[in-house]
């Protein structure tokens, strides 16, 4: 993965409208988190061309890993990735729900894996990590080996890179919020002033934006 396609693929994820800027005019996330920034990288798959960068991008990354068993998607949104990635690579499928099913066999993990497979996990999103690293964890509880995770963007929250860290897992991504904000501005999308909004808010995004409020106001 080299800088030139991270940056290709950050103009991607802006021209589809995958990822909306708004710091003047924040989102609020389900969580209640005010965001100047939405990330829907499921419209990446209504995309051929951005779904077919996103899928070479990702044998990219997988290509610095040997032995792999298995692919295995987290749900949601990082199974119809994992899936393609799986395909492209001749490989089996699996996925992690985000809790057991309720009924049935009550499974937690869906496909057929056997104990000590070694599996790259795939995601679309990082934020804080969570969803991500509960579904690693449930891998590793069921006798799976996880090599890394693979996602398609990352907010770069130092919380998930501290996350990772801890739970040894390596993290390798398409694109960053940082090479975003880098062709945002390249590209008109946003201004330098905004720029640095944004940039404050991926360091404390609990608190940016009473930062925001109090720096307007004075």
């Amino acid at each position: 993965m080299t800088i030139s396609q991270a940056r290709d693929f950050a103009r991607t994820l802006i021209q589809i409208k995958a990822i909306q800027l708004n710091p003047q005019n924040p989102f609020t996330w389900a969580s209640g988190l005010r965001s100047p920034i939405y990330c829907d990288n499921r419209m990446v798959l209504s995309y051929p061309d951005a779904r077919n960068k996103a899928k070479q991008a990702l044998i990219s990354l997988a290509e610095n890993f040997t032995n792999i068993d298995a692919i295995a998607g987290v749900a949601t949104a990082g199974i119809p990735h994992g899936a393609l990635l799986a395909d492209a690579l001749n490989l089996p499928f699996i996925y992690v729900r985000s809790k057991p099913k309720e009924h049935g066999r009550q499974n937690l993990i869906e496909g057929h894996f056997e104990k000590g497979q070694k599996v790259l996990v795939i995601e679309d999103l990082i934020s804080t990590g969570g969803s991500s690293l509960e579904a690693i964890r449930a891998l590793k509880e069921n006798g799976l080996e996880v090599l890394a995770c693979l996602a398609l963007f990352t907010y770069e929250f130092p919380e998930s890179v501290q996350r990772f860290k801890e739970e040894n897992c390596p993290l390798f991504y398409i694109s960053s919020y940082t090479i975003l904000l880098e062709e945002a501005l390249a590209t008109g999308y946003i201004d330098a002033t905004q720029k640095d909004i944004l940039a404050y808010w991926k360091n404390d995004p609990k608190n940016w934006y009473q930062h925001l409020q109090n720096t307007t106001v004075s």
